[in-house]
């Protein structure tokens, strides 16, 4: 029998994932956690980093890295209230480094956060009703749902099912409380976990919910995944999606993306029972002794769709009916004032890479601040890295958009391609960053302009996408236009993903600089331009044309 990996002994060992976590934070002579407490601060929504651009500064002065910590909130659906928005931003002012981060999962994550204020910050989540709970880590993580709230009631209905997911797939553990909330400390033996045993997942597990026709969280994308139907503008169930995944290793062919499998229709009430199934059956027959194969999309591969949708339908025990018909028609996010069928309205806002921070004239945390301590609706994360400001009444709809242009959040509403490029964090904290992604993105996207302006396209929808790593923070894999971090100022070029996210775009030029990229690309626009067909989208015209490789 192969050795399981030692992330599966630290796991096991950790009496529900609560290890020497505590007596790592009382240790006031390093800013660090402890080895193994560091794996398992992650299934508590959070990871140790450092500022990648003083650690040999900080080396050469004999000190330690200047150790920090990425904190992720629980928020399902991506809906938070005025009062929850105000207590994040406190924490992006008093503990981390002054700046909320809107993520490709829908919610915010802080960085920056000093080991003292680990606690701090938690107690503030917990006082506004939220938490960091299995957002990181081998659990199932932030569940993800279409955040567009004006098409039709069946949007609400799919928030309700976001949040019931959510909390049926969280741990049982009480660990995080006892932690970071000063609960009771466990006596004897740790608490039974039903969906995750002793060991919890082999790997990472995401989770989404789509309503057709916009598929905004990138459904197929995610190892578990439900897309709402709607017959007769009623929510009458689901169709299950399984398998997908966009992580992969520079250099390992036995890694790579996939898309999810439709695998069959269900009711709304069987919701839960197949989720916690799926879950269930990753558990059991997932691969525990390599990580880089540990993902649901190899265990399907493996074991084949047929025999996982049998094994899934007897443990939840239903059978699963013919997928019902849908179409999508876009994977973005829907820009200015809209107006909801009750009568409200909401307005999305643009936050380049999701980073919502007081900088270079945009006082964009103190505006959303101050429409957080006027506003009385909600606001939306979207899975897109933006904010939509929702449920504003027609009476405040003049004041709210007053702030808006007072504070200049509508200064990144530019063109097609800026609006919905998505970029990682990468450097200076993500300890996985091989070449620059966040802090690339305004140069990247400028240099992608003025490359289709040139060539009369600079009204043409396009999606552009770049992360600092292969793991694909941010969706790369489905993009038109992928750039993928190899080095220093080198990036793997990915080309052909689709309009809807339904279609993986392939790998094109390997470790390019930045020269090269410009060369290729405004070699295919010159080509776009003169042959496309009538409204003709990127990504497909290269596969029509034979441009692309398989």
């Amino acid at each position: 029998m192969a050795e399981l990996t030692p992330v599966e002994r630290i796991k096991a060992q950790s009496r529900g994932l609560r290890g020497t976590i505590a007596d790592s934070l009382q240790d006031a002579h390093t800013g660090s956690l402890r080895d193994d407490d560091q794996q398992l601060l992650r299934l508590h929504g959070s990871y140790q980093q450092d500022d990648r651009d003083i650690r040999e500064e900080r080396r050469q002065q004999k000190l330690e890295p200047l150790w920090r910590y990425m904190v992720r909130v629980r928020l399902p659906g991506g809906v938070a209230t005025p009062a929850q928005w105000l207590a994040l931003d406190a924490i992006a002012r008093e503990y981390a480094n002054g700046s909320l981060r809107l993520t490709t999962r829908q919610t915010f994550q802080f960085h920056g956060i000093a080991k003292n204020g680990l606690k701090p910050s938690m107690h503030t989540m917990h006082d506004a009703l939220m938490d960091s709970i299995a957002t990181c880590g081998d659990v199932n993580r932030n569940v993800m749902a279409s955040s567009n709230p004006i098409e039709s009631p069946a949007h609400a209905e799919v928030a309700e099912w976001a949040a019931r997911l959510s909390e049926h797939l969280l741990p049982k553990t009480r660990a995080y409380y006892e932690i970071w909330l000063n609960g009771e400390k466990l006596e004897g033996t740790p608490e039974y976990e039903p969906v995750y045993g002793t060991n919890f997942l082999p790997r990472k597990f995401k989770a989404a919910i789509a309503l057709p026709p916009s598929n905004d969280v990138d459904i197929y994308t995610q190892d578990l995944g439900f897309i709402a139907i709607v017959e007769a503008g009623r929510l009458v169930g689901f169709n299950l999606t399984v398998g997908g995944g966009l992580g992969t290793t520079h250099g390992d062919a036995t890694t790579h993306p996939r898309l999810a499998n439709v695998a069959g229709f269900l009711a709304p009430e069987h919701l839960l029972a197949v989720a916690e199934a799926v879950v269930t059956t990753q558990r059991d027959f997932g691969d525990r002794t390599n990580r880089k194969h540990a993902r649901l999309k190899y265990t399907i591969e493996d074991r084949g769709l047929e025999w996982f949708v049998g094994e899934v339908e007897k443990r939840a025990g239903i059978k699963l009916g013919a997928a019902r018909p849908f179409a999508f028609d876009t994977h973005g996010d829907l820009f200015g004032w809209r107006e909801a069928l009750d009568g409200t309205w909401h307005r999305t806002l643009r936050i380049p890479a999701g980073r919502i921070i007081d900088k270079d004239g945009l006082p964009w945390l103190t505006g959303l601040r101050a429409i957080a301590t006027v506003h009385t609706g909600d606001f939306r994360c979207t899975a897109n890295q933006n904010v939509t400001i929702a449920h504003v009444k027609s009476e405040d709809k003049a004041s709210i958009e007053a702030l808006i242009r007072h504070y200049r959040l509508d200064a990144a509403e530019g063109s097609y391609l800026a609006r919905h490029a998505l970029a990682c964090v990468s450097m200076p904290t993500c300890p996985l960053g091989m070449a620059e992604a966040e802090r690339y993105l305004p140069q990247l996207t400028t240099d992608v302009e003025r490359l289709l302006a040139a060539h009369g396209l600079a009204d043409e929808p396009l999606s552009l996408r770049i992360t600092g790593c292969p793991n694909g923070c941010a969706r790369p894999y489905v993009a038109e236009i992928g750039l993928v971090g190899k080095a220093l100022g080198r990036y793997n070029l990915h080309l052909g993903g689709d309009a809807v996210g339904s279609r993986l775009n392939v790998l094109y030029r390997e470790n390019i600089d930045e020269a090269t990229f410009h060369t290729v690309i405004g070699e295919f626009f010159a080509a776009w331009r003169q042959e496309r067909t009538p409204g003709e989208r990127f990504g497909d015209f290269l596969w029509r044309t034979k441009r692309l490789p398989g």
